[in-house]
């Protein structure tokens, strides 16, 4: 059954991909005159995630917090990273956020071009100089009152434990004074773990847990800033050390 599952979940990834993607287009050029943050874009994505958030059999997707993301101010949100499906799950929270994703994925035919409609952010890792751009057009979004979002790992965890977080994303917060909001995701690697391309399983529940804001004010620098919101994830998903 996994199996079939698998094999029949990427033609239809394929094909809703194209169909989403024209109606991103469509949306994109109506959009443009008064849009300029790609606001209806980034909705119609977080739409188009829901879609395969609810399109396999036997899974339970539930969703706690989401009030704590306030819709009038900017935030840096991070979350856990264990499997593809933590993006989905991150849209699915349908909040207004700029992703930060390595530049390799804006080249994926229609779900990066996507991502270009959306003005996302991307990051060659290891460029300074793209880091450099990376950290600029993150500081003017939320200078903007957009809210940005990040995987402060980097990448995604082999073994569905948190791995160290890179500073980035809270030197950011501390910079511009914005809150950070950590997610903890629930059951993406027992699903889909990472270099997967079967599901581990055709039954599973994933839950996007939000937590309590962090205010920068509370930490003195961007390290504890960074200790204390991975603390708040690794303790909602029962990781002791």
């Amino acid at each position: 059954m996994r199996r079939v599952l698998s094999f029949l979940f990427w033609p239809f990834l394929a094909l809703t991909c194209v169909v989403n993607y024209l109606v991103a287009l469509v949306i994109w050029v109506v959009t443009t005159p008064f849009d300029r943050q790609r606001r209806v874009n980034h909705l119609w994505s977080c739409v188009w995630a829901w879609i395969y958030a609810v399109a396999i059999p036997n899974w339970k997707v539930t969703i706690s917090g989401r009030e704590r993301i306030a819709r009038d101010r900017a935030y840096v949100i991070i979350a856990n990273h264990t499997s593809i499906a933590d993006i989905v799950l991150c849209f699915i929270v349908f909040r207004q956020f700029k992703w930060v994703s390595k530049s390799a994925v804006f080249r994926t035919p229609f779900l990066g071009w996507n991502m270009y409609l959306c003005r996302y952010v991307p990051l060659v890792r290891g460029d300074s100089e793209s880091i450099r751009n990376m950290l600029a057009a993150c500081r003017a979004w939320l200078r903007q009152g957009m809210s940005i979002m990040m995987f402060p790992e980097g990448t995604r965890s082999t073994d569905g434990r948190l791995k160290p977080f890179k500073p980035g994303a809270f030197a950011l917060a501390v910079e511009t004074g914005v809150p950070v909001v950590p997610i903890a995701i629930h059951g993406g690697h027992n699903l889909i773990p990472k270099h997967g391309t079967r599901f581990s399983s055709t039954r599973g529940k994933l839950h996007v847990e939000v937590l309590d804001p962090i205010s920068p004010t509370d930490h003195p620098d961007a390290q504890a800033l960074s200790d204390a919101a991975r603390q708040r994830i690794a303790t909602a998903l029962g990781e002791t050390n």
